[in-house]
């Protein structure tokens, strides 16, 4: 891995996305992210789930969506945190040479919520509640719905600033990146007091899937 790459040159080596998001999935990472903010800003303070597993999760999410912004970005979080380079590179590869058995669960919800663009079945949330317990479980969905948000927005600016660059995914329009970019800017403030209401009437900060499909 390399350590001294700048933001610019990590972003422009990307030519097409891993995956691409809708406004409605951008809209609905907004309305969650008021109660997932305050669960990982507190548990920053508490420490319930070790500050580690936590980025190993986020890394986890931030392999299956390719967003080169919050990969360079986790990268050094991680390398902050003390994790080793390999560590980082297998997580945001796809490897599973670094997951502990303890963490396996809560890894597979990660890349699983990825997957679903933050529409998880509900069988595999109940899973991870029978493991870690609820309260546990919530900080770990929190904080995979926090680096959610962040890829969910920066797929698209990672777009937008290798097209700068002369550099335009093969797989990307300028009208799909500066959508996505204003809606964001515009929608964040509405989704964030619609998450705010949800809360106060006391309903999920979640909607799952209650599909047994595959």
């Amino acid at each position: 891995m390399e350590k001294n790459k700048t933001l610019l040159e990590s972003v422009t080596q990307k030519v097409e996305f891993k995956r691409k998001f809708s406004l409605w999935e951008l809209y609905r990472a907004f309305i969650f992210a008021p109660r997932a903010i305050l669960k990982f800003v507190g548990n920053n303070k508490n420490e319930v789930v070790d500050k580690q597993f936590i980025e190993r999760l986020q890394l986890a999410v931030t392999e299956v969506t390719g967003c080169a912004v919050c990969s360079y970005q986790h990268t050094k979080m991680a390398l902050k945190q003390g994790m080793s380079n390999e560590e980082i590179s297998s997580f945001l590869s796809g490897d599973d040479s670094f997951i502990k058995p303890e963490e396996a669960k809560a890894i597979l919800f990660a890349q699983h919520f990825a997957d679903s663009s933050g529409f998880p079945k509900k069988y595999a949330y109940d899973s991870l509640i029978k493991e870690y317990g609820a309260k546990k479980a919530r900080i770990i969905l929190s904080a995979i719905q926090v680096v959610m948000i962040g890829n969910m927005y920066r797929i698209p600016l990672g777009a937008f600033l290798s097209r700068l660059k002369g550099n335009p995914y093969k797989d990307s329009t300028l009208f799909y990146e500066l959508r996505m970019l204003l809606f964001g800017l515009l929608c964040f403030p509405i989704g964030f007091v619609h998450g705010i209401l949800r809360g106060l009437i006391r309903l999920p900060n979640i909607w799952l899937d209650k599909s047994t499909a595959e």
